[in-house]
């Protein structure tokens, strides 16, 4: 067999990512910091990221997560209602940022999970931990699984609500791991965290209005998402979202020393990520990507593809150094199995391979029979193909 070797030319969508984030000649003023290309998985920015934090409010993400998840598997329903505790009232009539929800009051799992998302509310976050684990602490410990679960190995669940605790803490590359999750796997309950007000219909007194904290939303850069934060010790934190131009950006920091500050550098810091680079499609997931030569099979060629969506992020005008190659030992002797693995789609910056993925067959071939592969012989040895 012969190894072969095709260039394969990428689509371009918008304006590997090849340089080292934490050294980017960029900064915001925060103290630690990560931003992510959210189709490649790209690290674009990167300051102090495995940093111990407390999450303060952005604890309450994972909360939105464990319910999202009892719901997306009918153990849980947006309509369902839970009966305000005692303890739970307490976090609001303590001055802790609320959906001022009253004791007894029956409220909607749909209606605390806006209270938690959009009024970043304390309270809401009890009430629904304790509907669905019976207690904070309990849930606190399903929070913390979850974490684990998905690869947040520098993060401590205590509460539901963010509030300060010192068993209560992440990192921003965790936190930005949860994010990433949320929006993943939960597309659609997402949709709550774009919502820039919401309405509670309280007890005993006139329907309370609360804006969006996340001040993202207001600025036109196509934010959607996701939650802010604020302890005294820690000061304010944002973890956000945007979408535009066909591309998306997560980003966490914290540190920041005034609201002003968290507004204005994260915005800097997303429009710094769409206009430095460029988001470039090498594969897309189940869709052949190319064919190869087939030997003594039932057909002469074979489509072969990757599994996996393969985006890469560039620096801007360096799309000329990208280059991605399919090599495989070809032709290939049939017969050949569907999903069985054919060669490698190799993806180099400047000369430097940086990625390489498994081909794989699209479609099975049988083998052909005795009279077809004397004649595939003879053409093979007089004409040198297949």
């Amino acid at each position: 067999m012969i190894k072969k070797i095709k260039i394969y030319f990428a689509k371009i969508f918008v304006g590997l990512l090849f340089f080292t984030p934490t050294n980017a000649n960029f900064d915001i003023k925060a103290s630690t910091v990560i931003l992510q290309d959210y189709l490649s998985g790209e690290i674009l920015f990167e300051k102090e990221a495995d940093r111990e934090i407390y999450p303060a409010s952005m604890t309450k993400i994972m909360t939105s997560i464990i319910a999202f998840e009892l719901i997306s598997k009918g153990d849980l329903s947006l309509d369902d209602k839970f009966i305000v505790s005692e303890n739970a009232w307490r976090l609001s009539a303590a001055g802790f940022s609320s959906m001022f929800i009253m004791v007894g009051d029956e409220v909607s799992v749909e209606d605390l999970l806006r209270g938690i998302i959009v009024a970043s509310g304390n309270d809401a976050c009890v009430a629904l931990a304790e509907g669905i684990a019976g207690s904070e602490e309990e849930f606190a410990i399903m929070m913390t699984s979850k974490a684990n679960e998905i690869g947040m190995t520098n993060t401590n669940f205590s509460n539901s609500s963010g509030i300060n605790d010192p068993d209560n803490y992440s990192t921003v590359r965790d936190i930005l791991i949860m994010s990433h999750y949320l929006i993943k796997n939960y597309p659609e309950e997402y949709k709550y965290f774009k919502e820039k007000e919401f309405t509670w219909d309280r007890t005993g007194g006139d329907p309370i209005t609360q804006g969006n904290r996340n001040p993202l939303l207001y600025k036109n850069i196509g934010a959607d998402g996701i939650k802010t934060g604020y302890l005294a010790v820690e000061k304010y934190s944002l973890a956000s979202s945007i979408f535009k131009n066909n591309r998306r950006l997560i980003a966490v920091a914290s540190g920041f020393q005034t609201k002003n500050d968290r507004s204005r550098e994260s915005r800097k810091l997303h429009v710094w990520g769409l206009t430095r680079f460029d988001l470039i499609q090498i594969a897309d997931k189940d869709k052949p990507i190319t064919d190869m030569d087939v030997w003594l099979g039932k057909k002469n060629k074979i489509n072969a593809y990757v599994k996996q969506d393969v985006y890469k992020i560039i620096p801007k005008a360096r799309k000329r150094y990208l280059k991605a190659l399919v090599e495989y030992n070809g032709p290939i002797e049939a017969p050949i199995n569907k999903d069985q693995v054919v060669g490698k789609l190799k993806v180099f910056f400047k000369d430097e391979l940086i990625n390489e993925y498994d081909l794989l067959a699209f479609e099975n071939i049988k083998k052909v029979n005795i009279f077809s592969r004397l004649i595939h012989s003879i053409n093979y040895l007089i004409w040198g193909d297949v």
